[in-house]
């Protein structure tokens, strides 16, 4: 059984790859996910590649009703993997295969460039916002502004 730190690790992997799925940085982070898994073997990558190439394909052809479902399958898949292959290491080439994942994650993170200044938010994923029984809210986009609209006054009826 894997330590927590390295339990998290593979979980981030995990959702490394479901993120990445269908975005800009798919291709390269595909080969060296495929790569890391490999570890020298080219008959083990290629097989890896496979199995990224049918999770991508799962996770874009997923109706709206199945795909948040199938986006944490995939995720528990990908870490599952990651975690038996930790788990099959001896302790020194653990330590190193870690390594290796955390640069590979941190290389190929496609969330980091994002920067917030005073009072902004960066949110990755879906932003949801309800406002029910008069209350109000908003969302302030550059020179757009999502809210609630105006009352019409007694005139305006």
């Amino acid at each position: 059984m894997l330590d927590q730190a390295l339990a998290a690790l593979a979980a981030a992997g995990g959702t490394a790859v479901v993120q990445a799925a269908g975005t800009d940085v798919w291709t390269a982070l595909r080969q060296a996910v495929a790569r890391w898994f490999g570890r020298g073997d080219e008959q083990r990558e290629r097989a890896v590649l496979e199995r990224l190439d049918q999770a991508a394909r799962e996770l874009q052809t997923a109706g709206a009703a199945e795909a948040e479902g199938v986006r944490i399958l995939q995720e528990a898949v990908w870490q599952a993997r990651i975690e038996a292959l930790l788990e099959s290491l001896g302790e020194a080439e653990r330590v190193g295969a870690a390594e290796e994942l955390r640069a590979l994650l941190a290389q190929h993170n496609h969330y980091g460039g994002v920067s917030v200044g005073d009072g902004g938010q960066a949110v990755v994923g879906d932003v949801k916002i309800h406002a029910d029984h008069g209350s109000a809210a908003a969302w302030s986009m550059g020179n757009v502004t999502l809210g609630n609209p105006p009352q019409p006054g007694p005139h305006e009826g």
